[in-house]
């Protein structure tokens, strides 16, 4: 186990084959969007080499890479730490995903056929099961499942880029919040289907728009307390 706090067997050595510099990249951005590396989590290359089972280059290289793309900060005379995200940062990042959401919620209403129709309620069935097990990995996992088959219906290939590019960011920042709001999530879930089943636009975008700005206001509300 590594002094920085990973669990051990949080991500598994790494095999030769095939582009390890890439590899190793995703195995550091993966331990960090699980939080099995908490933000601020100071990151020494030595022990996260070892813990991949590769050198020390390919980790540098990699938390290079990370550090451009902001989730990992490098400290002069310091090294480098997951990086801690402010509040306003993270609030920025949910208002761009509202928008982009709400966007495919209409045009999923608008094009939605009866078996899109179907895998929504075959989901939300799922994650409502899981939520009742106390299952809350598997009610998150499925709610990702979930906001990724509306980006499917919705048909739009750019959009669905965009969102990508910050759905794994929003879902970092706001992973304690949103187990606390699992099981409403579902509820919420069920009354979006329902607006794309009945190709209700306007019903289905304002849900969504509701839908991921609950989850801000419960990460502002924790966050005041924390403070507090």
């Amino acid at each position: 186990m590594l002094p920085t706090g990973l669990p051990l067997g949080a991500a598994p050595r790494l095999d030769r084959p095939g582009p390890l510099r890439e590899r190793v990249y995703e195995a550091l951005l993966e331990l960090i969007t699980t939080r099995a590396l908490q933000p601020g989590r100071h990151l020494v290359e030595s022990e996260l080499a070892g813990h991949l089972g590769v050198s020390r280059q390919p980790v540098r290289e990699a938390l290079q890479r990370l550090n451009t793309e902001g989730w990992v900060d490098l400290r002069p005379a310091q090294g480098a730490f997951v990086h801690e995200p402010t509040q306003e940062e993270a609030g920025q990042l949910l208002t761009v995903r509202t928008l982009l959401e709400a966007e495919a919620a209409r045009l999923a209403a608008a094009h939605a056929d009866e078996a899109g129709v179907e895998a929504l309620r075959s989901l939300c069935a799922r994650g409502e099961q899981a939520v009742a097990e106390d299952d809350a990995d598997a009610a998150l996992g499925l709610s990702a499942h979930f906001h990724a088959k509306i980006m499917e219906l919705a048909g739009n290939a750019v959009l669905a880029g965009l969102a990508a590019q910050v759905d794994c960011r929003v879902r970092w920042y706001y992973s304690p919040v949103a187990r606390q709001r699992v099981g409403q999530s579902w509820v919420e879930h069920r009354e979006l289907t329902d607006a794309i089943a009945g190709h209700d636009q306007q019903r289905a975008t304002r849900l969504m728009r509701e839908h991921t700005e609950h989850t801000e206001h419960t990460g502002a509300s924790r966050h005041e307390r924390a403070q507090s």
